[in-house]
């Protein structure tokens, strides 16, 4: 019976979740905003698997979600191939990448782990500006609409409100998918390594096999991310690799509280209402961004959540400490 009411509740909310641009107007600016929460959220939960389960700082998250932008550009342009095809080219060239990068960093830990990704970052950038089979710095133009030939049905999407029911379908796939794995075998195995490495070992588990298995996961994630991105964007240039991704994919998964399942899609939700409807201008915008990554690290470690929760404590540990003296105090009077 509570399995059925839970599904019921989840149900709910998955609907209620798709009509959330109508409520605040239905606008194009509305749905465009909505469409960038779903795809930067699911680029975040890919670095969330990372950080939160892996307890690794990846800064090399941004080449995943440019293989999966650059993969459908030059597929859908040059090939003249749709969403499918491209969505599985850019899980492909992830999963490859992810692959060499998980070899390379298998042995790697901590700040030598983050500074080895970092470069990462940065060799893919000077190759995205740079090789011409990418676009160099003009980057990537026609990238045709979105649009899915089933043989029997269609969809095209010609504007943002078209894009929503997609964008959300692969929000909610992402969450299912995160969901699992942390329930999965490999989770709970990347999570003792994370806590354990020692007592990880001794159980069986090898820690660097989970690493790898933990990055060919994620970076799919984050991948798919890029490959929505590039039709919502029709062009894919070098940009995708610049550190604003990255400070967005982090302070998303810090800002509200490292491994709960909703706390990227809401620190994305925060970020993206300032910048869009909130905003002092592009560059005071990045530093708002990084500021709030900088403040969330240094006082917050816990995020939002973490701060809720102690403040909770403390009111009930005040509550306590009150309750104790009255009836201490009514003690003393009898």
């Amino acid at each position: 019976m509570n399995h059925a009411v839970n599904a019921l509740v989840i149900l709910a909310l998955v609907v209620v979740g798709y009509f959330l641009p109508m409520a605040f107007g239905g606008g194009g600016a509305v749905y465009s905003a909505f469409v960038l929460i779903a795809i930067f959220a699911v680029m975040s939960y890919g670095l969330d698997l990372i950080v939160s389960d892996l307890g690794e700082v990846s800064l090399g998250h941004p080449v995943f979600f440019a293989a999966g932008a650059y993969a459908t550009g030059i597929i859908s342009v040059r090939l003249g191939l749709g969403p499918l095809p491209t969505l599985a080219a850019s899980i492909g060239v992830a999963m490859l990448l992810a692959g060499v990068v998980g070899l390379i960093t298998l042995k790697l830990r901590e700040f030598v782990f983050s500074l080895v990704t970092y470069a990462v970052t940065v060799v893919g950038l000077t190759l995205a500006e740079n090789w011409s089979f990418l676009g160099g710095s003009d980057g990537l133009t026609g990238i045709p609409l979105f649009q899915l030939d089933l043989g029997f049905a269609g969809y095209k999407a010609v504007t943002d409100k078209d894009l929503w029911p997609v964008a959300y379908v692969l929000l909610l796939a992402v969450l299912w998918l995160v969901s699992a794995f942390r329930r999965s075998t490999l989770g709970k195995a990347a999570m003792t390594v994370h806590l354990n490495p020692r007592l990880a070992t001794m159980s069986g588990i090898d820690p660097q096999r989970t690493r790898l298995m933990v990055f060919l996961v994620s970076a799919p994630i984050t991948a798919s991310a890029g490959w929505l991105y590039a039709y919502q964007r029709a062009y894919i240039s070098a940009d995708v690799l610049s550190p604003y991704f990255l400070i967005l994919m982090l302070t998303a998964v810090v800002i509200v509280g490292r491994g709960l399942l909703l706390a990227p899609l809401i620190g994305v939700a925060l970020i993206l209402v300032q910048e869009k409807f909130l905003s002092f201008g592009g560059y005071v915008d990045r530093i708002i961004l990084g500021t709030a990554l900088i403040l969330t690290l240094a006082f917050l470690p816990g995020g939002i959540a973490g701060a809720f929760k102690a403040g909770f404590r403390y009111l009930r540990g005040k509550a306590a400490s009150k309750s104790d003296t009255i009836e201490g105090g009514a003690t003393e009077w009898r």
